[in-house]
């Protein structure tokens, strides 16, 4: 009879615990939303299933003087129950506290830029400190096992030299911000695309065609990286032109400049305050070389503006008259027998 009460009082508070935990959460996600709050979001997501498993780690605290069990087996599931509370609430407490350092560094993202590896570091250091809670409930010294953490670690470090290359690696590129989540770079070994994220390991690169590169932190520092949006995320656009030698240059330069400030003004990705440049560069074979200077607000915005002025500037020159030599060469044959103009034979 006992045990049938014991069973009742656990499947009532396991009840209790399901029916509050989804009340809780809709009543936090509705006051997230409400008043913008990221941070209740993220406790409502968290608190999904640890507060039906809370409920029943209690039903069954409540249940146990009523169970027919023997001291050593009372002692045992005590200390079972307990040992499940204590990891669901680390997990808990690790993930809530992980996914707001994160919400919150997005606010900071100047100084620290967010990415996992941060995140990851806390979610260890809460598991670690509930792991030593979960040996002391369960009567275990703590000092041996710190000891043995202690010569356990010496022996981890010289086993995993590699991964904590990658891991102080990548501290090193968060801290130093010249390879933040977001920047376009170019590496070394020719991949270049924008940065997805930095983990514990490797530092995650998206191509333009939509690859992933995958680059452990170790290599990466060693490698030689050109970062597109340091100092800033705007680059300069430099297009090549070439015109006739019968044109007016003065009449080249203001209908190009024209065509090029219009770009800037109402192509999207051109820096409206922008004023483009027109520099002289060589006479050539066909004609006289010159470039053109634009601005575009990131690296890969460079495309569609220099798409754009390309096209609009041939239909302007073919409006205005101004011709595009195509490439010649002048060549003099000479007959035998026949002097140069030198008078040479």
């Amino acid at each position: 009879m006992s045990s049938f009460k014991a069973s009742i009082s656990i499947a009532l508070v396991f009840l209790i615990g399901l029916l509050l935990e989804r009340a809780l959460r809709r009543y936090l996600q509705a006051f997230g939303k409400k008043r913008g709050l990221k941070g209740v979001e993220v406790l409502s997501h968290s608190l999904k299933v640890h507060v039906t498993l809370w409920s029943l780690c209690v039903g069954f605290f409540l249940a146990l003087p009523k169970l027919p069990l023997s001291q050593e087996g009372f002692l045992l599931l005590r200390k079972a129950v307990l040992s499940l509370l204590i990891v669901s609430l680390s997990l808990f407490f690790s993930g809530v506290l992980a996914r707001t350092f994160g919400l919150y560094l997005e606010r900071f993202k100047e100084v620290l830029p967010p990415t996992s590896l941060f995140e990851n570091l806390i979610r260890v250091f809460v598991l670690v400190i509930g792991f030593l809670i979960l040996v002391q409930a369960l009567g275990l010294s703590i000092t041996p096992a710190l000891a043995g953490l202690g010569i356990g670690g010496l022996a981890a470090a010289l086993a995993l030299q590699g991964p904590l290359a990658n891991l102080f690696s990548g501290i090193h590129i968060m801290l130093s911000r010249q390879i933040r989540p977001g920047d376009y770079v170019k590496l070394e070994t020719g991949h270049e695309g924008y940065v997805v994220d930095i983990s514990w390991r490797n530092t995650t690169i998206r191509e333009l065609p939509n690859n992933l590169v995958i680059v452990p932190n170790a290599k990466l520092a060693s490698l030689i990286v050109v970062n597109y949006h340091q100092p800033e995320p705007q680059i300069s656009v430099i297009v090549p032109v070439q015109v006739s030698y019968s044109s007016d240059l003065e009449k080249v330069e203001r209908v190009t400049l024209e065509v090029a400030q219009e770009v800037m003004r109402e192509v999207p990705g051109g820096v409206v305050e922008f004023e483009p440049l027109l520099r002289f560069q060589a006479f050539e074979d066909s004609g006289i070389r010159f470039n053109v200077i634009l601005r575009a607000r990131e690296y890969s915005d460079q495309y569609i503006v220099r798409h754009e002025f390309i096209k609009r500037l041939l239909n302007r020159y073919r409006q205005e008259g101004i011709e595009i030599p195509y490439p010649t060469r002048t060549v003099h044959l000479k007959r035998k027998g026949e002097p140069d103009e030198g008078g040479v034979y």
